[in-house]
């Protein structure tokens, strides 16, 4: 008997030692998947790790497209099939408004969306600077960046005058021919007083702003001149509110924001990260948070929609804490991060907050039309976020009871720009340049036309015709797949091959987010 029960005490203890070992390893496995609650805190990343030469090559591609886009006289130019355009832009009001780029595959300058190319490379060059270098692209950003903001600064002559538009819209589309070559009417728009336009005066507020700090180090003169323009185009916003497309509903029909209160916020959030100014703290969480930020209704990151962005921005002074930040400004801030997460819970597939909104091959899919913005942009979101999270080492987000940590978030991220550059069901990269299978026939007037065509205002055979482009618009994101992840190369179909700059901004800060891994500064200043 006795001997029974020793052999039956030493079963018994085998056994409890079997179940700690399996106790021990589901609370390793519960750590690492997707949606375990004890998720322990990563260790915070030091400098610029291995480049992934993936991301690496494909952010050297995006880069070029903003130097197919530049207008003006071009200097260095590295694209054989561009040359100087639109010289005389802004001479019947004595400016010269020749620099800027192009919004998509025409010839208009939209100073609404160009301003938000601005915004999103400068915030990507904050975070991201120490990658690009390390992937030897941060130059290339910084080119692009400074040939939008000399364009700001010359549209914004004088206190509450911008210049919003040049070009017609209707004489641009009216015409297929080269940049160089155009000879129709380029007027101008310009917002005022009597015509305000709070949202472009807004986003060019922020686009300065942020910027201001990327040239800080490097050119202490000019990072002086946009912040003075970004406080007079923020007050200018304020002060004589109005939407521009009201101002001029022909905008109606291109840009139009159905807000300007957002970009309000976005460039009052930037203006505190540039200058420390409590003032604007203050306008973005006391003032105007409850009634303008839409606190717990998550949106869709956009150039018409900037809460999301202000969102994650403002996340950032939370995660990262201040002395100066008063108790109400504070309560603010944590609004604006929990709206922050719960953009990003509906971007990870597996939560319980995530969005339905996808393709069947992974891609976050809002609107037939540029259908790649919302992904790249959610992205770009996403990993920004992450790295908040990793360089304060905080384990997770909650998404209605299921924990994620900033792996989960990144992964979400690093799914979207694979679906990109050729991981989807037509294995085809929608980042033109990149890869060996890209669309040839990219909806845009310079690539589709050789360089020695004489065309006036009328190469409509080069829109229709079926050969692939002449030249390679290296660099463009194009307008991206239905929602059946299928897609239709034909220069005919503008929704879903015209390319834009704004998504190229994105695109680039994602990118240069995934290429390493590497802690983000506390501030920017």
């Amino acid at each position: 008997m006795g001997k029974y029960t020793r052999g039956c005490c030493g079963w018994l203890i085998v056994a409890l030692i079997a179940a700690l070992v399996a106790t021990a390893a589901m609370f390793a496995i519960m750590k690492r998947k997707p949606g375990g609650r004890h998720i322990k805190p990563l260790p915070v990343p030091g400098p610029p790790g291995a480049i992934d030469s993936k991301y690496g090559d494909a952010l050297g591609v995006a880069l070029q497209f903003f130097q197919v886009q530049k207008a003006g006289k071009l200097e260095n130019n590295q694209i054989p099939w561009r040359g100087d355009s639109a010289l005389t832009d802004g001479k019947e009001a004595g400016l010269d408004l020749s620099k800027g780029m192009y919004d998509a595959g025409d010839h208009m300058k939209f100073t609404f969306p160009m301003a938000f190319t601005a915004t999103v490379l400068s915030w990507s060059v904050l975070e991201y600077g120490d990658q690009m270098s390390a992937a030897k692209q941060l130059d290339p950003a910084l080119d692009a960046l400074k040939w939008i903001t000399d364009f700001l600064i010359a549209a914004h002559p004088s206190d509450n005058v911008l210049y919003i538009q040049v070009g017609d819209p209707d004489l641009d589309h009216n015409c297929w021919e080269r940049p160089e070559t155009m000879t129709e009417k380029r007027p101008l728009t310009q917002i005022n007083k009597k015509s305000p336009g709070s949202d472009v005066a807004a986003e060019a507020a922020a686009a300065m702003a942020a910027a201001s700090m990327v040239f800080k180090s490097r050119d202490t003169t000019y990072s002086d001149v946009l912040l003075q323009h970004a406080q007079k185009l923020f007050t200018f916003a304020d002060t004589y509110r109005g939407l521009s497309s009201e101002s001029y509903p022909k905008l109606q029909d291109f840009y139009n924001s159905t807000s300007y209160v957002d970009e309000l916020l976005w460039a009052a959030s930037w203006l505190y990260h540039a200058t420390g100014d409590q003032t604007y703290l203050s306008y973005v969480t006391v003032q105007n948070g409850k009634t303008y930020a839409d606190w717990g209704r998550p949106t869709w990151f956009s150039w018409d929609d900037k809460n999301p962005g202000t969102q994650v921005l403002l996340s950032r002074l939370n995660f990262f804490g201040s002395k100066q930040i008063s108790n109400a400004e504070n309560e603010g801030l944590k609004s604006y991060r929990d709206t922050a997460e719960a953009v990003i819970c509906g971007l990870i597939p597996d939560s319980p907050q995530a969005t339905a909104s996808r393709t069947g091959g992974g891609l976050v899919w809002i609107s037939g039309w540029n259908s790649l913005q919302h992904a790249t942009n959610a992205a770009f979101l996403a990993v920004v976020y992450s790295d908040y999270m990793l360089s304060t080492r905080t384990a997770a987000v909650q998404c209605s009871g299921k924990y994620y940590s900033p792996t989960d978030i990144r992964n979400f991220a690093a799914s979207q720009a694979n679906y990109i550059l050729g991981d989807n069901p037509m294995k085809l990269s929608y980042l033109v340049g990149y890869g060996s299978s890209y669309p040839q026939q990219v909806h845009h007037r310079g690539a589709s036309i050789p360089a020695d065509a004489k065309t006036g205002c009328k190469g409509f055979q080069y829109l229709h015709s079926s050969d692939p482009n002449p030249n390679v618009a290296v660099g463009a994101l194009v307008g991206g797949p239905f929602q059946n992840d299928t897609f239709v190369d034909s220069r005919d179909n503008a929704v879903q091959t015209e390319s834009s700059t704004y998504n190229s901004g994105t695109l680039v800060g994602l990118l240069s987010g995934l290429v390493t891994t590497s802690s983000v500064v506390q501030s920017f200043t």
